[in-house]
């Protein structure tokens, strides 16, 4: 009993374990999978970019670093290009001051909540060693002498505590404020905004108090010596090297200069940028000058450097002002200047400091002027500093990609550097980085807000710019309306550009803004998807072009809400315009008519009739008229036929040719155009094919597939279309209406169309029925309007497929709509694969072509006619959905497109598949369920050689489109059987089908190959096709690529019915795995139920392969393939922001990114050997050097008293001189200097090592289980064999030897 019980509970443990994998049906033979546990962990490896918000900055002379100190509490320290250094406080709060300790490698950061950090520079990952924090008063400034271990502390209150910094412990040395002004004063003094020794005489401290009051003070007896006074406010004091004079900058923009003996009144008063005042004339009023430092020459005039100080009103940025003898050098900033850094060639201060060069810290940048050169030119920076020039919208990461494509961006991008840097080198040259052995390149693509496109070379751990691509250049520049325009074409004259058409919408505050983007490494192809609805195609060449940009725009115009049925007048009107765009049977002529006309939709623009269509055409892929061909935005064949809504695209393509420079050159512009006053929406999904020469587009509302070759639109269907007759989801008009007698229908439909009567009594089933879409041709009378009854219009709405050419227009549907419960008996009866309500055109209205015609002429005068009987009995019996359609087959004399025999039926759904995928749980905040009226979008691509239908024994060229309703389908594409005829010959679409379903909208569908292998995309190698003069040859030369041939299973394969392919689809609840061409689900996991996905890669790692998952919960999920196995679960990243849910992406070899902030990117790596070998990778942040001598003061200096006597810092600050200081003014907190990485990495291990204990508990339960499986097996196999053992036993006992 007991060990009943026991069992019994470790079932029912199983069965509640949360996230435990479920595999429905696992395969015959499983693949052995190298990837474990311990092969993965987490890290952050670098940050690149600009520091966000900086607020300090501080620079070793010596070791030649710079830091830098943000708002949020980071701290970046800079070398030579490769020693980059990320360290964050563990408060986050604001870094206020920083200070080096000059060749120590230590720095000292001073933060908002009066706390002092002492930082360890001696290890590639710097740690606090020492922490004080203040409690009693707020610190306002501090000061650290030269080689001195001694830290002055000024605070807000006017006082100076003193601390040693090699322990952290507070001195009882104390300079009050009261003892350091007069005791006449009976005003405050303001808190300490400067502290500074003299250079010369270290036992001099200068004290400069925000209002205006400078005390030299005496340390050693402990009283003021001199006290300066001014009206105006102080910000900051700069020494000359001789110790004998300071200058003051004020707020009232001036320069005051004071002799050390003569505190009675300035010697010298400057306002350098107030003009002389003259008779009535208004005085200047100049802004606060808040930063100067004097710095002398030993053969030149002395620098002065100071920030602001410009005229009130006239200074529009801010500036650097640099004063060289009586020449003023106005040097105007992008941004605001947070602080600025002056780099002399000696770190002693009582020596001639020669200066070189000047760091600018600004908000948005950092600039280093050379002040050895005339002009001051600027040194060009070698930190990947300028990812923010523009906001970045959009990031990828491609990880081991081919190593060709680094030198081909570089050499691109070298002809588009900026001239005239200096020349010397850079000056923060500190540090030390080797390269590595990382054998394979990165790179990192940014998209931004204005519209351009950054690649970046990302190997070995650093962040070079390559090339920088432009989209916005190929578009004229929008021009708002009523603003006046030159107009070229009437004599120059200048005329108010027009008013926008009837129709407008919602322009986006950025047009050129990168949403999406899809990039083949191995072809070099590109396509950008941006803000106002458009795609732009590009190709890479070296060579210049110049040329045309051929523009096609897809017409989508949703149908409003609660229009069930369509006007009659538009309803006869766009049938006799299908009729017309049925003249010819080119598929590549159609689908330029594609490109230039409107979509159809419910509602249609009534026009007047075009003339019938023509009996013969052009050959087979030539276009049929000069105003097929696709045309640059603006041309008069580009407009739309038949469109009335007056909708126009956001953004017009330059009509004239483009010269466009060596690099990626645009082709094609695919130009989304939304009409009936709906606002455009963005792209959704995104793909290319550089083996296909095909790119996908998904939207809101379907799918657009283009052809890049032939420059035509091949498909434009809604995502209803794409289902055919295996739509999982039972769907109905949003407002059905009561819809009049069916047979008055019919006979007013007889008025008006006639038919011969051969054609009216075939049946549906006398339509041949072939792999590819069967199509006839429609003829209407012209003389008589079409009347469509709502119920007759209700039965055609039941229609399924879109019986189109391959070049047809898209058949816009409205938003799909989840049955009542009311009405879901209704729907049951309908079968799972019956076709359920929903809006669509009637059978009449949709564009259809027969098969192209022979070239003897013969078929051209054959054409299928629409007959309509006043009688028919299945139009006058009909009730049921079946008989409607039946009906409807048979009154229209043509089928809806179907594939081959064994794909008639559809999809078949099983119970449990459906229950499991219901759409009517909760769903993610990011996408809205099914039950809120949001229509179904296109949300995942991917082209691929795969099985299209199930069964299948040979791949095939194919798209997989995964939607947000977490369906799966795919698309099977015919390409023209050789190459050469692949720019003559369309492109058979045909959709399969669905092939799973998931929970919450698909993210990613990727592939495996038999052997559990991630499988590449199909692609061709670059080939440059501006390098042939003649179009025809580069034409030929495009067609002659070879496309990837398909991959037959072997017969043991089949035979054995073993899955040559797997599918992994991972929408923003579930992942899958289905094998193919069975397409059956073979393993299935539940990612999470309390947050959602937003990404997910299947992405390579060594040999093997795993999907990669980010929820927004921040956990970083990862699973083997294709067994689903949880491998690594691990809370990385709380979301602050929808920053890093944005622009977070997984790629090979363990690597990962996201955008951190506005400017920098995070990488992170999730592989084991990764962190191993991330020490390595680091730079060094400090160097062992010698400091430099200090300046020999001369013999006679030294005789004659000029040398100050020395002063015993330790004897005045130490215990014995001051005392102790008091316990409650700060709180000493001890770090754990390199422990405390320690510390974090071994918390991160016992979690890690947790998370390993609880999958290795859960992977040792599986292996218990497995283990009593086959011990049971073993012991009724020795069972049987005991039995038949017995059984010949029992059989030989009696029989001789010689009987055997």
């Amino acid at each position: 009993m007991k060990r009943f019980t026991d069992n019994f509970r470790k079932v029912l443990d199983g069965l509640t374990t949360p996230g435990a994998p479920q595999s429905p049906s696992k395969p015959e033979s499983e693949i052995a999978e190298s990837l474990a546990s311990e092969h993965f962990q987490v890290s952050k490896t670098v940050r690149h970019g600009f520091p966000h918000q900086p607020t300090a900055l501080a620079f070793d002379p010596v070791q030649k670093i710079l830091a830098v100190g943000t708002h949020g509490g980071a701290l970046r320290v800079f070398g030579r290009p490769g020693v980059d250094c990320f360290c964050q406080h563990e408060n986050g709060v604001e870094v206020t001051q920083l200070m080096f300790m000059v060749n120590e490698g230590a720095l000292i950061s001073r933060c908002s909540d009066d706390s002092l950090h002492l930082w360890n520079l001696r290890q590639k990952q710097p740690a606090v060693l020492h922490s004080l924090k203040f409690h009693k008063e707020s610190i306002g400034c501090a000061h650290l002498p030269f080689q001195s271990k001694w830290l002055y502390i000024g605070t807000k209150k006017g006082n100076i505590h003193v601390v040693n910094v090699e322990c952290f412990q507070l001195s009882g040395y104390v300079i009050m404020w009261n003892r350091a002004i007069e005791l006449s004063t009976k005003a405050h003094p303001g808190s300490i905004v400067h502290i500074s020794d003299n250079p010369v005489d270290e036992g001099k401290l200068l004290i400069g108090y925000e209002r205006g009051t400078v005390v030299l003070w005496d340390l050693k007896s402990k009283k003021a010596d001199f006290r300066y006074y001014y009206e105006e406010e102080i910000h900051s004091v700069s020494w000359h090297h001789e110790g004998k004079q300071f200058v003051c900058s004020h707020s009232d923009g001036s320069l005051t200069t004071w002799n050390v003996r003569s505190p009675a009144r300035p010697t010298g008063l400057v306002v350098p940028h107030k003009k002389p005042f003259k008779e009535g004339r208004k005085v200047d009023v100049c802004g606060p000058i808040l930063k100067v430092e004097h710095k002398t020459c030993r053969t030149a005039e002395p620098f002065t450097i100071f920030s602001g100080g410009l005229v009130e009103g006239k200074a529009k940025r801010s500036s650097l002002s640099v004063m060289h003898g009586r020449n003023i050098t106005v040097l105007e900033m992008d941004s605001n200047i947070v602080d600025f850094l002056t780099l002399c060639e000696t770190p002693y201060p009582s020596d001639f400091q020669d200066p070189y060069a000047v760091v600018v810290l600004l908000e948005k940048d950092m600039v280093v002027v050379d002040l050895t050169q005339s002009g001051y030119p600027i040194f060009e920076n070698p930190y990947a500093m300028d990812i923010h020039d523009s906001p970045v919208t959009f990031c990828e990461y491609f990880a081991d990609c081919s190593v060709e494509i680094i030198p081909a961006l570089y050499s691109v991008g070298a002809r588009q550097k900026k001239q005239g840097f200096s020349k010397q080198e850079w000056p923060i040259s500190g540090g030390s980085w080797d390269i590595g052995n990382q054998s394979y390149p990165e790179v990192i693509i940014t998209g931004h807000a204005d519209g351009s496109l950054k690649f970046w070379d990302a190997s070995a751990i650093t962040l070079q710019l390559l090339y920088k691509l432009r989209t916005a250049k190929i578009f004229e520049r929008p021009v708002a309306a009523g603003v006046a325009v030159r107009d070229v074409g009437k004599g120059g004259g200048i005329v108010p550009s027009p008013a926008p058409a009837a129709v407008t919408v919602d322009e986006p505050e950025d047009p050129f803004a990168v949403q999406l983007l899809a990039w083949c490494p191995e072809s070099r192809m590109l396509c950008v998807a941006g803000a106002s609805s458009h795609v732009v195609f590009y190709r890479f060449s070296r060579q210049e072009a110049v040329g045309e940009i051929a523009v096609l725009e897809v017409r989508m115009q949703p149908e409003p809400e609660g229009a069930e049925t369509p006007d009659p007048d538009a309803v006869i009107a766009t049938v006799s315009s299908s009729l017309s765009s049925s003249s010819t049977t080119s598929a590549a002529a159609a689908a330029s008519g594609a490109a230039t006309s409107s979509s159809s939709s419910s509602t249609f623009p009534s026009s007047s009739l075009p003339p019938p269509p023509a009996p013969s055409g052009p050959g087979p892929g030539l276009p049929a008229s000069s105003s097929q061909l696709p045309y640059p935005r603006g041309h008069p064949s580009s407009a739309s036929t038949g469109s009335g809504d007056g909708a126009v695209p956001s953004l017009r393509v330059k009509s004239e040719a483009v010269r466009q420079s060596p690099g990626y050159q645009a082709e094609l512009v695919v130009q989304l155009v939304w009409a009936d006053g709906e606002t455009s929406q963005l792209p959704t999904s995104l793909e290319v094919s550089s083996a296909y020469g095909l790119v996908a587009l998904g939207t809101c509302s379907g799918l657009v597939v283009v052809d890049v070759l032939q420059r035509s639109i091949l498909l434009s269907l809604s995502c209803l279309d794409l289902y055919g007759s295996s739509d999982p989801y039972q769907r109905q008009p949003k407002s059905p209406r009561k819809s009049k007698q069916l047979a008055a229908g019919l006979a007013d439909i007889t008025e008006g169309i006639g038919a011969p009567d051969t054609e009216r009594s075939r049946s549906p089933s006398s339509v041949v029925r072939s792999r590819r879409w069967s199509f006839v041709y429609l003829t209407v009378k012209r003389h008589r309007k079409l009347s469509l009854p709502s119920d007759l219009k209700t039965s055609i709405d039941q229609l399924n497929g879109v019986c189109t050419s391959p070049t047809a227009v898209q058949q816009s549907r409205s938003p799909a709509k989840r049955l009542a419960p009311s009405e879901a008996p209704k729907a049951k009866s309908r079968g799972p694969v019956r076709p359920p309500f929903r809006k669509a055109m009637s059978a009449a209205c949709m564009e259809v072509s027969a098969p192209a015609a022979p070239a003897n002429g013969e078929g051209a005068s054959k054409s299928f006619h629409i007959g309509v009987g006043a009688s028919t009995p299945a139009a006058t019996t009909a009730t049921t959905h079946g008989g409607r359609r039946a009906m409807l087959q048979q009154l229209h004399s043509f089928s809806i497109f179907s594939h081959d025999d064994h794909q008639a039926s559809g999809y078949a759904w099983n119970g449990r598949e459906t229950r499991d995928n219901s759409l009517g749980q909760s769903r993610s905040s990011s996408v809205c369920s099914i039950d809120k009226e949001s229509r179904e979008s296109v949300t995942a691509l991917r082209f691929s050689e795969s099985f299209a239908r199930k069964g299948d024994g040979s791949t095939c060229p194919c798209l997989w489109v995964g939607t947000s309703l977490g369906t799966v389908l795919s698309v099977g594409l015919s390409l023209p059987p050789s190459s050469e005829q692949r720019l003559s010959q369309p492109v058979i679409i045909s959709p399969s089908g669905t092939v799973t379903l998931l929970k919450g909208p698909v993210l990613r569908v990727d592939f495996l190959d038999c052997g559990g292998a991630l499988a590449r995309r199909p692609h061709e190698a670059w080939r440059d096709t501006n390098s042939h003069s003649d179009e025809r040859d580069e034409r030929g030369e495009r067609a002659r690529r070879r496309r990837p041939q398909s991959v037959t299973p072997s017969a043991s394969a089949q035979e054995l019915g073993a899955a040559t392919q797997y599918v992994v689809a991972c929408s923003e609840k579930q992942a899958k795995v289905v094998a193919l061409p069975a397409q059956s689900c073979v393993y299935k996991h539940n990612i999470t139920e309390t947050s959602f996905v937003l990404r997910a890669d299947a992405v390579a790692i060594g040999a093997s392969a795993c999907l990669a998952s980010f929820c927004a919960n921040g956990h970083i999920i990862i699973f083997s393939l294709p067994s689903l196995r949880p491998l690594l679960d691990v809370n990385f990243l709380p979301l602050a922001d929808l920053r890093a849910a944005r622009t977070f992406c997984f790629s090979n070899g363990g690597q990962a990114l996201y955008l951190c902030s506005p400017t920098e990117i995070q990488r992170i790596t999730y592989s084991q050997e990764m962190c191993e070998s991330l020490q390595d990778m680091l730079g060094e942040l400090f160097i062992p050097v010698q400091t430099p001598e200090a300046p020999n003061k001369g013999f006679f200096k030294g005789f004659f008293g000029g040398n100050s006597p020395s002063l015993d810092r330790e004897e005045l600050f130490g215990e014995t001189g001051s005392g102790r200081a008091s316990r409650s003014l700060a709180q000493h907190i001890p770090g754990h200097g390199s422990g405390s990485e320690g510390v974090k990495a071994a918390a991160g291990g016992v979690a890690a090592e947790m998370s390993r204990a609880r999958l290795a508990l859960d992977e040792r339960g599986q292996r218990l289980g497995d283990l009593e499986d086959r011990t049971a097996a073993m012991l009724s196999g020795a069972e049987n064999f005991s039995k038949h053992a017995h059984e010949m036993m029992l059989k030989t006992k009696d029989k001789k030897w010689y009987q055997l």
